[in-house]
C-alpha cells in the first residue's frame, strides 16, 4: 500500500459532518425538554397570569364529598368555576348531573377530558377552555367554586346578576363575603358552604328597589 493511500481519510466527510449532526440532536433534545417542562409547569404557572390569581390546588376527597352532600337530591345542570383537573365535574357526573367545567388552563382541560373519558362519563362531563369572567352562568342551577378571597366579591355580583332564583351555589375553601349561608358541611380547609340564589338575589332587590 502506498504512502499516499495510507494518509487518506478512509471515510471522507464523516468526521466533519458528525459534529453538526450531534449539534442538531442536542438542540432537538433541549427543545423537547423545554416543551416537557412547560407541559408540567403550565398548570401551576399560568394561573398567575390571570386577572385574579386562581392557583390550581386539587380538591381533597373530603371536599368533593362535602360538595356532593350539600347538593344531595338536586338535579339540573352543574358548573364548576375554575374546574382544575376536573374531579368535581367528574364526581358530579357520576351522581347523575349534567356537569360542565370552565378552566383557563388548556393543559388541565385536556387532562380533565381524558379522565372523564377514562372513567366513562365523558357524555355528561364537559370541559371548556375559557376565562370565567367571560362566561354567562344563567343556564346553571348548581354552581361550585373553589375560589380565593380577592375574587369572591366580584363573583358575588356576577352570579347575583346571572343566576335564576332556584339556583344553589357551593363555595369551597373560602365563603362569599356578603351572602347568608344556608347550610355548611365539613371542617377546616374541607369546609363547603351552600347558598340559595333566591336569598341573595332578594337581598339585592331590597337594596336596589329601582
Amino acid at each position: 500500500m502506498s504512502a499516499g493511500v495510507t494518509a487518506r481519510d478512509p471515510t471522507p466527510g464523516v468526521g466533519r459532518s458528525s459534529k453538526p449532526r450531534w449539534g442538531l440532536a442536542l438542540v432537538g433534545a433541549a427543545g423537547g425538554a423545554v416543551l416537557a417542562l412547560y407541559a408540567v409547569a403550565a398548570p401551576f404557572v399560568a394561573p398567575a397570569l390571570r386577572r385574579v390569581c386562581l392557583p390550581f390546588v386539587p380538591a381533597t376527597q373530603a371536599q368533593v364529598e362535602n360538595v356532593l352532600q350539600l347538593l344531595g337530591g338536586r338535579r339540573g345542570p352543574l358548573v364548576d368555576i375554575g374546574s382544575g383537573d376536573g374531579r368535581i365535574v367528574i364526581a358530579a357526573a357520576k351522581q347523575g348531573f349534567r356537569a360542565v367545567g370552565y378552566e383557563l388552563n388548556p393543559w388541565l382541560v385536556w387532562y380533565s377530558r381524558y379522565r372523564a373519558w377514562q372513567q366513562g362519563v365523558h357524555h355528561s362531563a364537559k370541559f371548556y377552555i375559557s376565562d370565567i369572567w367571560k362566561v354567562n352562568f344563567s343556564e346553571f342551577s348548581n354552581v361550585v367554586i373553589f375560589g380565593v378571597p380577592q375574587m369572591m366579591e366580584s363573583l358575588e355580583k356576577k352570579l347575583q346578576n346571572e343566576l335564576k332564583d332556584d339556583a344553589r351555589v357551593v363555595a369551597c375553601r373560602f365563603p362569599f363575603p356578603s351572602w347568608i349561608v344556608e347550610h355548611e358541611s365539613g371542617k377546616g380547609i374541607d369546609t363547603a358552604w351552600l347558598y340559595n340564589a333566591k336569598s341573595f338575589k332578594t337581598t339585592v332587590k331590597e337594596e336596589n328597589p329601582n
